[in-house]
């Protein structure tokens, strides 16, 4: 007996009980934007690889906006002295940078003779300018002033990413925190220049020491300080990849936005972001 929709010509209302029409209710496309998401690609070049490029970059900034999201979170935590809830977002924004990592091994595919053909299509646009990298970069402590000048021309950006810059970073947080618990900081680094990039103390390093030397007393510190390591290792994998793939792309020419691509790229390599947790390892 034949389905009386089927027989009517009208489109059934269910197939093996999964909904059909959504002529009145909210669909998956409609949840997550889709019709948004999926038209927001505009290459500019005739070139077929662009979209590879403009794809890359956008998910790139979706995965980005996640992580500030979760670090937000993190900060939040840190400072209301509630660290499990932080673990759970650290441990989720390190496997959000393996995922960027192996966005890499994507945008490897594009050529040098690809790109070249899609470079001046680009104008002065950079990854450099991106406003959420910035302010991912200010919330693990790694601050300049500087970078604002590139976001004045959008006020709300440039107001948020003064917030980031002149608040505590995540590290901040951390260390007040070792010294409401009872460690012995120094009074210039807990009242610092929130606005100044993160400089080594031994007071700093002498409190992490103590915790590692005995990691049952002091138990949850010693989880923050390996979920933070864990976080910058994935964050240097990721940069070390960008430089790779950009030297392979593009070789030692100047980036797009001015800067001296690869060779300025390579300098970022070096910045470390809790640099007290790095050198402990020699003293133990």
């Amino acid at each position: 007996m034949s389905n009386n929709n089927e027989s009517s010509g009208k489109c059934p209302m269910s197939w093996h009980g999964a909904q059909l029409d959504f002529s009145e209710s909210m669909s998956y496309g409609d949840y997550l934007g889709l019709d948004q998401i999926l038209t927001a690609q505009h290459p500019r070049s005739p070139n077929h690889n662009e979209m590879l490029f403009i794809i890359q970059h956008q998910t790139s900034e979706l995965w980005i906006k996640l992580m500030l999201h979760e670090l937000h979170g993190v900060r939040q935590q840190i400072h209301n002295n509630d660290l499990p809830p932080a673990f759970k977002m650290l441990s989720r924004v390190a496997r959000i940078m393996d995922q960027l990592v192996h966005a890499w091994d994507v945008l490897a595919t594009m050529t040098p003779s690809e790109y070249t053909a899609i470079r001046p299509y680009l104008g002065a646009s950079s990854g450099f300018q991106s406003h959420q990298y910035r302010e991912l970069e200010y919330l693990l402590g790694n601050k300049n002033a500087t970078m604002l000048a590139v976001h004045e021309s959008k006020p709300e950006i440039h107001a948020t990413l003064n917030n980031a810059l002149s608040t505590p970073s995540i590290y901040d947080e951390a260390i007040m925190l070792m010294s409401r618990q009872g460690f012995d900081i120094d009074a210039d680094r807990l009242q610092r220049d929130w606005t100044q990039p993160v400089q080594a103390n031994e007071s700093v390093k002498t409190a992490w020491l103590k915790v590692y030397q005995a990691p049952e007393q002091y138990w949850s510190l010693y989880e923050l300080a390996e979920k933070l390591v864990d976080m910058e290792t994935a964050f240097r994998i990721w940069r070390f990849r960008h430089v790779t793939t950009v030297e392979r792309i593009i070789g030692f020419k100047t980036g797009t936005g001015g800067t001296a691509g690869v060779s300025y790229l390579r300098k970022m390599l070096d910045v470390v972001l809790f640099p007290e947790l790095f050198a402990l390892r020699t003293a133990l």
